[in-house]
């Protein structure tokens, strides 16, 4: 590869090079990690940022927004910023410079949409580790890591590479965020940047449903986000799941001579009683999967999918799958007695979903402890509280007339920062969609007490289910303590 100065650089990102014309003699990271020669991408930087860059002898500071006497302060210490007016474009060339440079000979994978991304990406790695291959993903138990807000994914390959001391990285696994912004404003084609960034030889995409509100307002508008991860596609496969009428949209986008692979009900790879079927061959049966839900199972499939596509031995996919052990906070158990789920849930399709598989498990009472999304807006709380609503009384009725729950709703105020605290408007929001339902619930405003109460009242053959983001992701901490 030829050496990357901050001129070319500058140019590939659409930016304005203020300093000298360098050799770029470092990685792309972030400004706390950064070392001599490395280019910080950061959104926007400060006087004290530019010092501490300066102290650490950064070749290169790439930023859209610098404020006060930034740029002065640079030009004074000699460090050579980059100004540019899309930050986006600055990480997905982080990402694509980085891959061309460590792991040039991969074969390369994404995975896209609204549900489900880090749990397929977590079984995909699973699965393609038990065959023995090196593989790098960027999925946690909180998909921090799936954006271009940061260079963080780019700082994470080379490290990993690093730690492998020049052996060949086989396979990079990558997650990415289907919409992603600031506030109320939309950084447009994200997963288009991302994907096209990766250059896969393989993209998933789970589902298109609604989750960013404020970003994306409508299925349309998720739709139009999410699909750029096919756009970006000019070659290998596109795994597609077959149950969701706005991903089959997607077939009519794949360019020449992108294929197609089609996963569930209706298609070569789909769920049956008995368990998961590949052209009609049972491959793997429903009692030795390490879960059962329907999500799971989704997840599952679209795993299977992309590891059938890159061509790995069944044998291998079937051995990954049984042997799989979930992601944190992915339908995670974490008491058998009463049974104590503990679920990601964030959004309407995962709070539906996560609902309908816990009542599915519930031999005598559910007890549902729901996160409110705090400084998330009225409308993602609006949905939220109306996916909860609408799958307990339909349930209800469908299942068993007996059937018995019980709602607690937590601001969990003693464990969040200031930017997830919730407001008084999404309370209220919530509250109300609850009683326009008629449904009963208890309000807690910090996590622990809620937890503390619902353990007290719960018998030990009921089931508890902890739901939400942020907001609940302290909860199995606070459970060692608590049971």
């Amino acid at each position: 590869m030829k050496h990357l100065e901050t001129y070319h650089l500058a140019q590939e990102i659409k930016g304005e090079l203020i300093g000298d014309n360098k050799i770029i003699k470092g990685n792309f990271n972030l400004l706390s990690d950064a070392k001599e020669g490395d280019v910080v991408i950061r959104h926007w930087v400060d006087e004290n940022g530019v010092k501490i860059a300066a102290q650490k002898k950064v070749g290169c500071f790439i930023t859209q927004n610098p404020k006060g006497n930034a740029i002065e302060i640079a030009i004074k210490l000699g460090l050579n910023l980059i100004i540019v007016d899309k930050i986006e474009l600055a990480n997905a060339f982080a990402l694509k410079w980085t891959i061309e440079k460590f792991a040039p000979d991969s074969k390369r994978v994404a995975i896209t949409g609204t549900n489900g991304k880090s749990t397929t990406t977590h079984l995909i790695y699973h699965i393609l580790k038990e065959g023995g291959y090196t593989v790098f993903t960027n999925t946690d138990s909180k998909s921090e890591f799936n954006t271009l807000i940061d260079p963080m994914v780019a700082k994470n390959i080379s490290d990993y590479y690093r730690e492998l001391k020049g052996a060949k990285i086989d396979y990079l696994v990558i997650e990415v965020s289907e919409v992603q912004g600031w506030f109320d404003k939309v950084m447009k084609d994200h997963a288009l940047f991302m994907t096209r960034a990766i250059n896969p030889q393989v993209v998933a995409i789970t589902n298109v449903a609604l989750d960013h509100i404020g970003l994306v307002n409508s299925l349309d508008e998720a739709f139009e986000e999410i699909s750029g991860g096919i756009n970006a596609l000019d070659k290998g496969v596109a795994v597609l799941n077959n149950e969701d009428e706005m991903v089959l949209r997607m077939q009519h986008l794949l360019n020449f001579p992108v294929e197609s692979f089609f996963y569930g009900k209706g298609s070569q790879l789909e769920f049956k009683d008995s368990g998961i079927f590949y052209r009609d061959e049972l491959l793997l049966e429903k009692s030795r999967l390490p879960f059962t839900s329907h999500h799971f199972i989704q997840n599952t499939l679209a795993a299977i999918s992309v590891c059938i596509s890159l061509k790995i031995p069944l044998e291998t996919i079937k051995k990954g799958i049984y042997n799989y052990k979930p992601l944190k906070r992915r339908f995670s158990i974490l008491n058998s007695s009463p049974t104590i789920i503990d679920d990601f849930a964030h959004n309407p399709d995962g709070i539906k979903a996560t609902t309908k598989s816990a009542l599915e498990i519930t031999s005598r009472k559910l007890w549902v402890l729901c996160a409110i999304r705090g400084s998330r807006g009225k409308e993602i709380n609006l949905i939220n509280a109306l996916a909860l609503a609408e799958t307990l009384s339909l349930l209800q009725k469908n299942k068993n007339q007996e059937m018995e729950f019980e709602i607690y709703l937590t601001s969990s105020n003693d464990v969040v920062d200031h930017l997830n605290q919730v407001e008084q408007e999404e309370k209220e929001i919530f509250f109300t969609t609850l009683n326009d339902f008629n449904l009963n619930f208890k309000f807690f405003e910090s996590l622990e007490e809620s937890l503390n109460e619902i353990l007290s009242a719960a018998h030990k053959n009921d089931t508890i289910l902890l739901m939400g983001a942020q907001g609940m992701d302290p909860a199995s901490d606070l459970l060692e303590g608590l049971l």
